[in-house]
C-alpha cells in the first residue's frame, strides 16, 4: 500500500480511529493486524519471509541474552545469517549468479547455476537492517531482550515505517507500544501538517520534477549535455523530496497515534556546507546504523586517516550495494566515499579559501557540495554502467542538441516553481525555525498558508506518480 493513494487515506482514518477508541490493552494487536494488512497489501506471500525473520530474531535475543561467553555471540551469529541470508536470495542471488557467469564465460566456462525469476519483497533491506539492530543491541547490552512475541513483531513491522524506514532502534520504539497514548489535539495537528509537507514534497516537487527525469534518463540519447545536467539537477531534488517526503509522512502518522519516530532528514540540499555534513543530514536512520554498526567496528577514524578513508569507502560502497544490486550504486557508494575522504585531506586548504571568500563562503560551499553529490547521482539513477558513463560524458563535452526537445518550453517554468518552493520553505524551516506558515497563530497568515498550498498541489501536483521510489530498496 501506498502512502499516495486514497486507500492508503482510508486505511489511516479507519485505525487511527480505532486506536483510539479500543482499550490501550488491544491497540498492539490492532497496530499488528493493521501492519500485516498493510505490508501483505503489495504481494500476500511475502508476509511469510518476515515471519521467519521475526520468530528467528524473537527467540535469538531470548538466548542471547541468557547466554554466556561464545554462546552469546553464536545466538547473534545465527540471527545476522539468517537475515543477511534472506536479503542476500532475494536482493542479490542473481546479480552475484550473473557476475559468476561473466567472469566463468571470460574462462571459457559456462554457469550451471541458474537464474531465477524473484520478485524483491518491498522494503527488504529497510525491515531486515531494523531486526539486525535489535539481536545487536541486545548482544551489547543495550536492549532488554523482548519476551512478549506480539510486541517484537510489531516493533519489525509497525506500519508507517515497515517500508522505507526510519531504521528505528529498539530502544526508541519497543518501550513506546507499552505506554499508554491519549488523544491531543495538538499531536495530532502537528502529526497531519507532516503528513500534508510530505505529499506536497511528493506530489508537487518529486513527481513533477520526475516527468522531466525520467524523460531524459530513458533517451539520453536524444538530449543535449545541457539537458542531461539540468535532469541530473532535478534528481537530486527529486530523490530527496520523494524519500524525505515519504519520512515525513511515516513519522506524521505514528505522532497522530502519539508514537515518536527518529528524525530521518534535516534538510541537506543547498544547506550542508560540506559532502560529509549533507551525509549527516540525509537518511539519518541508514547513515548512523552504518556508523554505528559498521565503521566503528571497523576503527572509525580512530587509526588514522589512511586507515579512516579505508573505512569510508567500505561503509559507503557497501551503502551502495544496499541501495540496490547493480554496479552502478557500488561507484556511486564509491564516488561519494572517495569524496569524503579528498574533503577531510584538504579541509585545512578549504578553511583558507572559505575565510578568503568571507560572508559569501557558505553560499559557494552550499553550491560546490549540491554540484559533486548530483554529479555522482547520475550512477545513482543509471540503469546500467554504460549509461552512466554515456551521461557523464556527455554532461560534460556538451553536445549539441534541443535543450526542451520533445516537450513544450512552458512545462520546464512548473518544476523551476517546484524547486523554488521547496528551496524557500527549507531555508525559512532552517533559518528561521519560529517561523510558522500553517500553523500560524495568525488566522489570516494560517489560512493564507492552506490557500497556497491547496493552489500549488492542485496547480503542479502529479496524482499518477506511483510509487516511491525507495520501496525498490
Amino acid at each position: 500500500m501506498v502512502f499516495n493513494s486514497l486507500i492508503f487515506v482510508a486505511f489511516f482514518i479507519i485505525v487511527t480511529t480505532l486506536f483510539f477508541v479500543l482499550p490501550h490493552k488491544y491497540r498492539w494487536f490492532l497496530l499488528l493486524i493493521a501492519s500485516c494488512y498493510f505490508y501483505m497489501y503489495f504481494l500476500p506471500i511475502y508476509i511469510l519471509i518476515l515471519g521467519f525473520t521475526i520468530v528467528v530474531d524473537y527467540f535469538a535475543g531470548l538466548y542471547i541474552a541468557k547466554s554466556e561467553g561464545k554462546k552469546r555471540k553464536l545466538w547473534l551469529i545465527c540471527s545476522l545469517i539468517a537475515n543477511i541470508g534472506v536479503l542476500a536470495f532475494f536482493k542479490y542471488y542473481n546479480f552475484l549468479n550473473f557476475n559468476i557467469s561473466q567472469v566463468m564465460g571470460e574462462f571459457g566456462y559456462k554457469n550451471p547455476i541458474p537464474h531465477l525469476d524473484i520478485l524483491l519483497p518491498v522494503g527488504l533491506s529497510f525491515h531486515t537492517f531494523q531486526a539486525m539492530s535489535y539481536t545487536i543491541e541486545v548482544y551489547r547490552g543495550h536492549q532488554k531482550p523482548e519476551k512478549h512475541f506480539g510486541i517484537y513483531a510489531l516493533y519489525v513491522m509497525f506500519y508507517p515505517q515497515l517500508v522505507a524506514g526510519p531504521i528505528e532502534r529498539p530502544q526508541n520504539v519497543i518501550h513506546q507500544f507499552y505506554e499508554k497514548k491519549y488523544f491531543d489535539y495538538d499531536r495530532v495537528v502537528s502529526g497531519l501538517r507532516l503528513m500534508l509537507w510530505g505529499f506536497i514534497k511528493k506530489l508537487v516537487v518529486a513527481d513533477r520534477l520526475g516527468i522531466y527525469v525520467d524523460a531524459v534518463y530513458n533517451n539520453a540519447e536524444h538530449h543535449s549535455g545541457l539537458s542531461m545536467m539540468v535532469a541530473t539537477a532535478f534528481f537530486g531534488f527529486q530523490i530527496y523530496c520523494d524519500f524525505s517526503g515519504y519520512s515525513d509522512i511515516a513519522i506524521g502518522a505514528a505522532r497522530v497515534m502519539g508514537f515518536d519516530l527518529m528524525t530521518n532528514f534535516r534538510r541537506p540540499i543547498l544547506i550542508s556546507k560540506s559532502i560529509g555534513e549533507l551525509w549527516q543530514r540525509w537518511h539519518i536512520s541508514l547513515t548512523t546504523w552504518f556508523r554505528d554498526y559498521l565503521y566503528f567496528p571497523l576503527g572509525g577514524n580512530r587509526k588514522g586517516a589512511l586507515i579512516s578513508s579505508r573505512n569510508v569507502l567500505i561503509v559507503f560502497a557497501l551503502s551502495g550495494l544496499w541501495h540496490g544490486a547493480n554496479w552502478t550504486f557500488v561507484i556511486w557508494g564509491l564516488i561519494n566515499g572517495l569524496l569524503i575522504s579528498i574533503e577531510r585531506i584538504i579541509n585545512p586548504v578549504l578553511r583558507k579559501i572559505h575565510k578568503l571568500l568571507g560572508v559569501t563562503a557558505n553560499f559557494f560551499r552550499c553550491i560546490t557540495v549540491y554540484i559533486f553529490v548530483t554529479i555522482s547521482a547520475v550512477w545513482f539513477r543509471s540503469l546500467t554502467v554504460e549509461q552512466g558513463w554515456y551521461i557523464t560524458k556527455s554532461m560534460f563535452t556538451l553536445k549539441p542538441g534541443g535543450f526542451f526537445k520533445g516537450e513544450p518550453p512552458t512545462n520546464f517554468y512548473y518544476y523551476l516553481f517546484a524547486v523554488a518552493m521547496l528551496v524557500i520553505t527549507e531555508h525559512v524551516q532552517e533559518y528561521y525555525p519560529n517561523f510558522q506558515l500553517i500553523g500560524n497563530s495568525n488566522v489570516v497568515v494560517r489560512y493564507t498558508g492552506y490557500v497556497l498550498i491547496l493552489t500549488m498541489i492542485l496547480m503542479v501536483g502529479v496524482f499518477n506518480g506511483g510509487q516511491f521510489i525507495y520501496f525498490q530498496f
